[in-house]
């Protein structure tokens, strides 16, 4: 049934910018090479199972509204298959190189820990087999320590140890598989590992559990030979009051303190950078700086409400933003963009499936060509370096030199009678640049 659903689209191609067929690419020409690389391999994206093919449109008010042919009925191990085959034959539809998954998501429901491996080993087999018939790749894997009843209090932040333990069993299968299917990274999604209230929660010992559960990730990482990345997803809150993965500057003290700075990055997400208060080019611009920039989900939220909405990417400004940061960083190695986003819940056609992965696709690539001809003028990357300029200069050379001493700086200034001039930020300059960029 799952072959079928999708047999009257033909594969997105690139037409242009002038093209008035919405089953098309406007901006994306994988092979246009950009700054000395090709589209496809700066963007490298990707399409997430669990929004595309796991949600059947249901929210808090009401039952699903989709009716997907893997939707009807239980998610038995026959309903499974039809999904897995529909997903890699969506991803081969849009052309697009890569998908994500959660464990969950592409096996069928079991109890008990020994028919969920098996479960999720036959899933595994099975993906196996669609990512050599459609040629698509994996970009990354994760386990859900979310969903299930079990992790009400969190996985690796539980107060149970063997609600923990569980929760590495699920990861340990899930890490084997990433690296047995080709993955480029596995993620590690935080969905429940924070508080509801302080009343009941010790801060300190859930910290020690979820860095001791990370550690052992990256120790079993390097034990099986998996060369990918291991990445931690950035989330203030919701489910939860708090998570302790608030933000990208959190996670990297948290890193820090547990000695994971070298071994694990982020995977940044748009829709959760606003949550936390932030722009999704802050998250970016801190990764750049800490040298953590993994991967990024592909998505926004509605700023009327302050839900996690996954909605697709549609503004081109916020997406120039992103890419220049993404190119400051020297762009991805094994990371990508992923689209974590999904159709609206009136949005009930296949086609609606398309309309949102084409226009998000599309915007994203723009923005990159946006980014790249801002680069490739040089006004803006030259102010920003002439601004900072001074600190390659005597003084900024001493305040860094480590024998220098607060008292030694205070000297200077009184010695050579410092007045310094206020000079403008020019930001008014900065933001005509981006809006003024024609690609």
């Amino acid at each position: 049934m799952s072959a079928s659903y999708f047999k009257d689209f033909e594969t997105v191609q690139f037409e242009g910018r002038d093209s008035t067929n919405p089953f098309a690419y406007r901006y994306y020409d994988k092979d246009r090479v950009v700054l000395g690389k090709r589209m496809e391999d700066h963007l490298r994206m990707a399409v997430c199972v669990w929004h595309t093919f796991c949600w059947p449109g249901s929210d808090v008010f009401g039952a699903g509204t989709f009716d997907r042919p893997w939707h009807r009925g239980a998610n038995d191990a026959d309903a499974a298959r039809s999904k897995r085959e529909a997903a890699l034959a969506f991803v081969e539809k849009l052309d697009l190189p890569f998908y994500c998954f959660h464990d969950v998501d592409v096996m069928a429901d079991a109890d008990g820990i020994g028919a969920f491996r098996k479960s999720f080993a036959e899933a595994v087999d099975h993906l196996e087999e669609l990512q050599a018939k459609h040629g698509r790749k994996l970009l990354w894997g994760t386990a859900n320590l979310f969903s299930n009843p079990r992790y009400m209090a969190g996985g690796a932040t539980n107060p149970d140890p063997e609600v923990y333990a569980w929760g590495a069993s699920q990861v340990r299968d899930c890490l084997e598989a990433t690296h047995r299917l080709g993955g480029a990274n596995y993620v590690l999604w935080g969905g429940r590992e924070g508080y509801d209230t302080i009343l009941n929660t010790e801060i300190g010992v859930e910290l020690d559990n979820f860095g001791r559960f990370l550690n052992l990730v990256v120790e079993h990482k390097h034990r099986i030979g998996f060369e990918g990345t291991i990445l931690i997803e950035p989330k203030p809150h919701e489910p939860t009051k708090h998570q302790y993965d608030f933000d990208t500057q959190s996670v990297f003290a948290f890193l820090q303190r547990y000695g994971l700075e070298n071994e694990v990055k982020v995977n940044i997400e748009a829709n959760h950078a606003t949550l936390g208060g932030h722009s999704f080019e802050h998250e970016l611009a801190m990764a750049r700086t800490f040298g953590i920039l993994g991967s990024v989900d592909a998505n926004r939220g509605d700023y009327q409400n302050g839900w996690d909405t996954d909605q697709f990417p549609n503004s081109v400004e916020e997406w120039t933003l992103a890419m220049l940061e993404v190119l400051r960083a020297g762009g991805f190695t094994d990371g990508g963009f992923n689209f974590d986003a999904k159709v609206r819940r009136q949005s009930i056609d296949a086609e609606d499936l398309f309309h949102g992965h084409i226009g998000g696709v599309d915007t994203i690539a723009r923005g990159l060509l946006r980014a790249a001809e801002m680069i490739e003028d040089g006004a803006l990357e030259d102010f920003r370096r002439d601004r900072y300029g001074d600190w390659s200069g005597s003084l900024g050379t001493m305040i860094h030199d480590k024998g220098t001493s607060l008292a030694d700086i205070a000297d200077y200034a009184v010695k050579h009678d410092l007045d310094p001039q206020r000079r403008s930020g020019r930001q008014e300059w900065c933001e005509n640049i981006v809006a003024r960029t024609r690609s």
